[in-house]
């Protein structure tokens, strides 16, 4: 066998001008990288088999494919080139190639550690990261998955799109969580009345129409006040709807704001119109305002009209 090899090496260097130093590098190299491109393809192997979640398979193909290109790098210039010769400067290296290689999966695992301990949201929390918000339905090690509402369904409602967001991505983009430590959230609603309507009395139906819809969510606001405020410093003095009056352009702009439920926004919303549409009925001093335009034409001046 060794006859074989000095036989090869013997061809080599003539054919090809390489001496046997040469030859051996080239060797070295070529099992160097078969070496990691076998070792990627196990690994992948073992990984899928184990999991079934296909997102998280392109994520380790990808990244996995760019720390054997790192790795390949750094092991066949340490044949080629003598300048790797201390052993703390070559695992450093090595390490930076490693970090370099795998950010985006050592980000969302560090991610998920902060999501676990410090608990920004949990599942069945209505979060918006970002420009995407939903309800969360699954938090794994590389991602967390949310039921997305909004986008182009008003009122906050499910689109009936499910998102799988990077854990990642939290280090990055404000995070706001709809439900944890108060829970409610407060919501407005506006209407616009003549200026030539009774507006006294048009705020006094609208606050006993808020107020009645609103009795049983203020009641547990205080409660989960009480208990939230020892955790977070939440100032709210005053949980009873509101009714504010300004004037505008075209009318009488009357803001309502008052809590509610951040699942049930647009359901209350629809309750309390429909209250106020059916109240307004009833009396002919209240008129609503919308934007309107008017258009003035001239007259042609007549034979009996003074110059």
């Amino acid at each position: 066998m060794e006859g074989i090899i000095l036989n090869i090496e013997s061809w080599l260097q003539k054919v090809l001008g390489l001496s046997p130093v040469l030859q051996q590098r080239v060797f070295t190299s070529f099992a160097v990288v078969l070496g990691i491109i076998l070792l990627r393809k196990l690994f992948l192997t073992l990984l899928f088999s184990l999991s079934k979640h296909r997102p998280s398979h392109y994520y380790w193909r990808r990244n996995t494919w760019w720390l054997a290109f790192v790795l390949a790098m750094l092991l066949v210039g340490r044949i080629w080139f003598n300048f790797v010769d201390s052993l703390l400067t070559y695992i450093g290296i090595l390490s930076a190639g490693i970090a370099i290689a795998l950010q985006n999966p050592l980000s969302n695992i560090a991610a998920w550690l902060y999501i676990i301990i410090r608990k920004p949201f949990v599942l069945g929390d209505r979060i918006q990261l970002g420009s995407d918000a939903g309800d969360v339905i699954d938090i794994s090690l590389f991602q967390f998955t949310i039921n997305e509402i909004g986008n182009w369904i008003d009122g906050d409602q499910s689109s009936g799109r499910i998102i799988h967001i990077p854990n990642g991505r939290l280090g990055s983009e404000p995070l706001a969580n709809y439900t944890m430590g108060f829970y409610y959230i407060w919501h407005e609603i506006s209407l616009t009345l003549t200026y030539q309507s009774n507006w006294r009395k048009a705020k006094s139906i609208i606050e006993e129409i808020v107020n009645e819809k609103s009795k049983p969510l203020v009641a547990d606001a205080e409660r989960l006040y009480r208990q939230s405020s020892s955790k977070y410093l939440i100032l709210y003095s005053k949980f009873t709807p509101l009714v504010y009056v300004r004037g505008r352009d075209n009318g009488i702009l009357f803001t309502i704001r008052t809590i509610c439920d951040p699942r049930s926004r647009r359901s209350l919303e629809q309750s309390i119109w429909e209250e106020i549409l059916t109240a307004f009925e009833q009396h002919s001093d209240i008129q609503y305002a919308y934007q309107s335009t008017r258009l003035l034409i001239p007259q042609e001046p007549t034979a009996a009209d003074p110059e």
